[in-house]
């Protein structure tokens, strides 16, 4: 019924605006999934990130209307992507660093029904402060032993009622809830990102930083063991090639008799093992 409006809200046209100027002062423009993340998740990374990415929260409609005439590459195809509930951020960083950062925020959050569980939950011996009723019945169908002291339930002794990678029933959920035990890890990765025209899906953004470390690491290894053999002298590698050409001067002036002083002891050595091996042939030698 709003199709053909011509006025909008103070609030929205500020919005409007607003997000009209913020994909030509940042280089990228992202875009997170809003349907499986919770408020909890952002608020944090809001204070984290606030020196360096903005958010934005806005209504689907209303981001298409204010980015579908703007003179920027890519931007078409961004709009394509703005479906269901969503976010955007506006950055200056590549998109992946901006999802590697998000990765390494991740928070421990309480469970719902249905969630998986990211640790081996434990819940340890203590008083719960929980009065004795219908509760005492929840914890004995999660496998928590229990007993009543003092008026009030007491978990009897450490118990695992849920392991790493099972699902959280809702009745489990509520317990953990009361004793504030947060089994679930949550992240948030981007869905998709703009940066200089180029559009990047999900998997895309995704790296390895071991991985990736771990490779470079190999790489460097490989090209300084390249550069030594070749005798290619870098600031890295020049004490190396210097004791291996060392190494190849000693063996070249032992292996023709050619006498220094770093040499003379092996050369002699050599040559007398060569005459005893040769006078060790004649028919009338006899040893020293």
């Amino acid at each position: 019924m709003h199709e053909n409006r011509t006025t909008y809200p103070k609030r929205k046209a500020q919005m409007y605006q607003q997000l009209q100027e913020l994909p030509k002062k940042y280089k990228v423009m992202a875009i997170i999934k809003m349907s499986k993340v919770r408020s909890t998740q952002i608020l944090p990374l809001r204070k984290t990130l606030k020196e360096d990415v903005e958010f934005f929260s806005i209504k689907d409609k209303v981001a298409q209307k204010a980015l579908e005439n703007l003179d920027i590459p890519g931007m078409k195809d961004m709009i394509g992507e703005f479906k269901g509930q969503i976010m955007l951020m506006f950055t200056n960083m590549s998109p992946f660093k901006l999802n590697v950062l998000l990765a390494k925020n991740k928070i421990m959050m309480m469970a719902r029904g249905g969630d998986i569980a990211s640790i081996d939950v434990v819940v340890p011996a203590k008083n719960t402060g929980i009065a004795p009723g219908p509760m005492l019945t929840e914890f004995k169908e999660a496998g928590i032993p229990t007993k009543i002291d003092q008026g009030t339930i007491w978990i009897a002794k450490d118990s695992t009622p849920v392991a790493k990678g099972e699902a959280i029933n809702e009745k489990l959920a509520a317990i953990l809830g009361k004793l504030d035990i947060k089994p679930v890890e949550a992240g948030i990765t981007l869905f998709t990102a703009l940066e200089d025209g180029l559009k990047y899906a999900e998997e895309e953004m995704v790296i390895d930083v071991e991985k990736i470390r771990d490779e470079f690491a190999q790489a460097h290894q490989e090209a300084i063991s390249l550069s030594i053999e070749a005798a290619y002298v870098t600031p890295e590698n020049i004490e190396q090639i210097l004791v291996k050409a060392a190494q190849s001067a000693r063996s070249v002036s032992v292996e023709s008799g050619y006498m220094t002083d770093e040499t003379k002891e092996q050369i002699l050595q050599k040559a007398d093992s060569q005459a005893r091996a040769v006078a060790g042939q004649a028919k009338d030698y006899t040893p020293a």
